[in-house]
């Protein structure tokens, strides 16, 4: 129970931490140092939890990582299906800490709740591409840098995966804000409601859909397999 509780915990820090200062600096594609900003907030939070729960679950906080993980033989699918639970509660723990902050502001100057949707100009199939592409990319990155094949450059880990999710939102984020990760996208939106709710079974398809092809790359490059 202690490694779900720690997927939560760290969800819950990854949305609270990120999604906050989304919120915060008013990140918009038109502003490179509030994208800027945000994309490091998100890569610090999987610094910091990489190092806190690491060693307890994984510090997965993330169902694409989660099913990448699964589909490439390192857990069961009953840990799969509680570690996705555990993540998206997390994450709407999270959410509602943003949401009662952020409603209790003076004079509501500070809104919103960092939730993903398609930027103006994306089509649907561009965003669905965007979330597929760049899971695959991101969590094909945690695979390798927690793999054995890696010996002991895998205790830097939590680093190569911290900055390399900066990297995919400096990327993404002019796509769909970037979620790579269901629960980020599934919290925030049930608080934001409209076109976020509307629009979310993007990011938990795209990303899926990512991660089970990281996944398979994997397989086919992996020269220690466990």
């Amino acid at each position: 129970m202690k490694k779900y509780l720690a997927e939560m915990f760290g969800t819950m820090v990854l949305v609270l931490m990120g999604c906050g200062v989304a919120v915060s600096v008013s990140c918009n594609i038109g502003d490179p140092a509030s994208v800027v900003a945000t994309a490091f907030a998100f890569g610090l939070s999987v610094v910091a939890m990489a190092y806190t729960i690491g060693g307890i679950s994984g510090c997965h906080i993330n169902p694409a990582i989660t099913l990448g993980v699964f589909l490439s033989g390192k857990m069961s699918g009953k840990e799969c299906a509680l570690y996705i639970v555990f993540q998206i509660a997390g994450a709407i723990i999270g959410s509602l800490l943003l949401y009662l902050l952020t409603s209790s502001s003076i004079d509501g100057v500070i809104q919103g709740t960092g939730a993903n949707d398609l930027q103006e100009g994306v089509t649907t199939l561009g965003g669905l591409l965007a979330e597929i592409i760049f899971t695959a990319v991101f969590v094909l990155v945690v695979l390798g840098a927690t793999s054995k094949t890696n010996g002991a450059t895998n205790n830097f880990a939590g680093l190569a995966i911290g900055l390399s999710l900066v990297l995919v939102h400096l990327v993404c984020i002019r796509y769909t804000g970037t979620s790579v990760n269901p629960a980020r996208s599934i919290g925030p939106a049930l608080f934001q409601g409209g076109t976020a709710l509307a629009n979310l079974w993007i990011f938990i398809v795209g990303p899926l859909i990512g991660a089970s092809i990281a996944a398979l790359v994997w397989r086919a490059i992996d020269t220690n397999p466990e």
